[in-house]
Formats: structure tokens, C-alpha cells, sequence
């Protein structure tokens, strides 16, 4: 029976719940995986706060050097969120030969290369799973089962918070503002809810995630970000009457040497798996040139879920000698694609006079943007509500032609722009 010494640092929602897994399943993981899993140290910010798990005090303290210096300790587990002070913290524990397994996916995205230098130096493990989609054990498998396969294409839903809002949305007819408060109520959304619906959260996933996919490393600031702050009612009302939903997509895709990767609403049609991925729950697709489409469901936060992909790495770590286990990334060069093609709904109020509508289809011909239809909505006694599909169009077409119009006195307002994806 191997002994391994584990310290936590935090003890919030992510660290109670990995007490849990060890409280309840730990018997369980001895007898399956021959590790005695002992919790040494608990980094807290306050030793005497009121704790939502039961642990003995003795392991708490709010000095990080009796985790760093003591020996015994073998593997560190971080879910303390955010930049500070859990990179220098990480950056420590793997310089002193420590493996560290984290749920961190803003250190990651941002500091991936620098930390994987660190553990190579000192021999030490990083792991990361819970970083992606929860408890869907989705770079587990990408890394050891899909080895075979140059992966094209992977989309998905892995934020669970803006998920859970746009379904509340779209099945009750609510506005954005609402089901935020909501979602804060629950505890789905942080009181500063700006990562999530803006979208930052999924662009830190999908450039790990993209990274070990397409094994070309694909950082936070390749990645095109748009949130769901300006989608409407309105706009869900219609995408249901047109056989769509609205979703928060994380996309990327990999073709001749190009990769593009790109965080935002997306319409996507009532028969694709991934409209069926409801409230706080995470789907992602992904496409292999052997395996073909795979799907992965569950989800993607949560004390337990989380808990549950953290201990999955603390007992890989510990099989694996707690050597880390790198992603080997290839020699190709590859450029970024910042020009994708897409088809495009695009919501406008015009003037309600003979002749705009010709008007604005000249704007699009001029800008070699195609019309796949065209529904005129609401109508007042001086202007109309126009909704456009596009046939698939250049990202810069599509951009050009929507300035033009801005410009154009027969134009009201540009409501709404939303890719879609089939």
C-alpha cells in the first residue's frame, strides 16, 4: 500500500468537496488503487472560520511554507481560483519537486508554458483535468484514448453558467438581467459574474482544451471572445420560430495548417446533440479523422463533479510516480484564422418605405455577402423589424457589410448579430 501526502490549498466549495471524495470513497480508492491517501495540510485563509465540511484543525493553517517545506507531502492540490496568488504558489510547490494537481483554468490558459518548464526542471507532475469541463473526463480521454487521430474540429458547451441562463431564457421567456440574479441566488454565478458572461471562462477552457486537441499550443489571446450580455428575447423567440436554439459555443477548428478558435453566441439547429445541453450542464463535440463525432455530457462544475476529476489526477499522479506527463506538441507551423466562414442571422430595424429592402441587399452584394432568406418581423407605422440569414460569408464580409449600414439612413439600428453554425 502506497502512502501519499496530500495538501490542500483552499478549503471553499472545490476543496470541501475533495474532503468528501477522501471521506467517502477513500476506502474505496486503497482497496482499487493500492494509495492510502492522508491529508497532511489545508492552506486557509482563516483557521478559525466555520468550515462546510467537518476537518481536524490541526491540519489548517494560513502559512503556505509548513506545505512547501514539509516532506512529507507529496502531491499539492490548488482550487483556489484566479491568478494570486495560486500561480506563484504553484510555481513554488513544483520548484520544490512537488506534483501539483489543479482545477485552475485561468492559470493554465495564461501560464501553461512557464509551469510546464518548472516541472520538467525539477521532475515534478502538473495535472489538470478538472480545469475542462468538470467532472466530463475529457483531456483523460483526448490524451490517452484518441492518440490515433488528427482531431479537426471540437465544439462545445463548458460554461455552465451562461448555459444555464440561456436555457432559462429561451424555456421561460426571461430576460437576461433576471436569470443572472437568479443564477447569483444558486450560486451558478459569482457576484462579479464577468467571466462567465463575457465570455473569458470558455476562452481560458478552449485554449487548453484546443491546445492538446490539435497539439499546437492555442493561447488566451488567439481566441476570438463575444458574450451573451446583448442576446435578447427577442432573438431567442426567433431563433425558435426559424428551428434553432442559442448557446454560448466554444469552437475550434484545425484545416491545412490554419487553426481558428473562437468563444460566442452561436445558433445552432434543434437537431444537433448539443441543443439538447441543458442548464448548468457542459456537452462537447469533437471530430477525429479515424474515430469520426464524439460526444461528452455531464457536468462541468460543482463541488462533487470537480472533487471528483481533482482526486482522478491526485491517484494518475501518484501511479505515474508523480512524473509529469506533458503534452508533446508538434513542429507543424500553423498560422491563426481570424477570417472564418460562417452562416450569420442578423437582426435589423429599417424604415418602412418601397425600396430598402433592395437597398440593403445591394450593401450585402457589394460585400459579396449571399441572402439565404429574408422574414420581415415586427412593423410600426415608420419602420420594420428585418431578420437575415446568410448564406456562409466571410467573418471581415460580413463585419464591412453591417458598417455600411450603420451608415445607411434607411438603417435604424443594427439589433443583433449571431453566427450559426449546422
Amino acid at each position: 500500500m502506497k502512502k501519499i501526502g496530500l495538501a490542500l490549498l483552499g478549503l471553499g466549495t472545490i476543496g470541501s468537496g475533495v474532503i468528501k471524495v477522501l471521506n467517502e470513497n477513500g476506502e474505496m480508492i486503497k482497496n482499487r488503487e493500492d494509495l492510502d491517501i492522508q491529508v497532511k495540510k489545508i492552506l486557509v485563509r482563516d483557521v478559525h472560520k466555520k468550515r462546510n465540511v467537518t476537518v481536524d484543525k490541526n491540519l489548517l493553517t494560513d502559512d503556505p511554507e509548513e506545505i512547501f517545506k514539509d516532506d512529507s507531502i507529496d502531491v499539492i492540490a490548488e482550487f483556489m481560483g484566479g491568478e494570486m496568488p495560486a500561480l506563484p504558489y504553484i510555481r513554488q510547490a513544483l520548484s520544490r519537486g512537488k506534483t501539483v494537481v489543479t482545477a485552475n483554468k485561468e492559470v493554465i490558459a495564461k501560464h501553461w508554458d512557464e509551469l510546464e518548464l518548472e516541472a520538467r526542471k525539477s521532475g515534478a507532475g502538473l495535472y489538470f483535468e478538472a480545469s475542462v469541463a468538470g467532472g466530463i473526463p475529457l483531456i483523460k480521454t483526448v490524451r490517452r484514448s484518441l492518440q490515433a487521430n488528427h482531431i479537426t474540429k471540437l465544439m462545445g458547451i463548458i460554461n455552465g453558467t451562461t448555459n444555464f441562463i440561456l436555457t432559462k431564457m429561451s424555456e421561460e421567456g426571461r430576460n437576461f438581467s433576471d436569470v443572472l440574479a437568479e443564477a447569483q441566488r444558486l450560486g451558478y454565478a459569482e457576484p462579479d459574474p464577468t467571466a462567465d458572461v463575457e465570455g473569458y471562462d470558455a476562452r481560458y477552457k478552449l485554449s487548453i482544451l484546443s491546445t492538446i486537441c490539435f497539439r499546437n499550443r492555442v493561447t488566451v489571446d488567439d481566441i476570438y471572445c463575444e458574450g451573451i450580455t446583448n442576446i435578447s428575447p427577442d432573438d431567442i423567440e426567433y431563433a425558435k420560430e426559424l428551428g434553432f436554439g442559442i448557446k454560448l459555443l466554444a469552437i475550434a477548428k484545425k484545416q491545412n495548417g490554419k487553426i481558428e478558435a473562437r468563444v460566442h453566441p452561436t445558433f445552432i439547429p434543434v437537431s444537433h446533440p448539443l441543443y439538447a445541453v441543458r442548464d448548468s450542464y457542459n456537452g462537447i463535440h469533437i471530430s477525429g479523422d479515424m474515430v469520426g463525432n464524439l460526444m461528452f455530457y455531464g457536468r462541468g462544475a460543482g463541488d462533487l463533479p470537480t472533487a471528483s476529476a481533482l482526486v482522478s489526477d491526485i491517484i494518475t499522479a501518484c501511479q505515474n510516480g508523480g512524473a509529469h506527463h506533458r503534452v508533446k506538441l508538434d513542429d507543424e507551423q500553423i498560422t491563426f484564422e481570424d477570417n472564418w466562414e460562417d452562416e450569420y442571422y442578423l437582426r435589423l430595424v429599417v424604415r418602412d418605405k418601397p425600396g430598402v429592402l433592395a437597398e440593403i441587399a445591394g450593401i450585402f452584394g457589394r460585400h459579396n455577402v449571399s441572402l439565404n432568406s429574408v422574414i420581415q418581423k415586427l412593423k410600426t407605422k415608420d419602420n420594420a423589424t428585418i431578420i437575415f440569414i446568410t448564406h456562409e460569408a466571410r467573418e471581415a464580409w460580413v463585419n464591412a457589410a453591417l458598417e455600411e449600414m450603420r451608415t445607411c439612413p434607411s438603417v435604424l439600428s443594427v439589433e443583433s448579430r449571431i453566427r450559426l453554425e449546422r
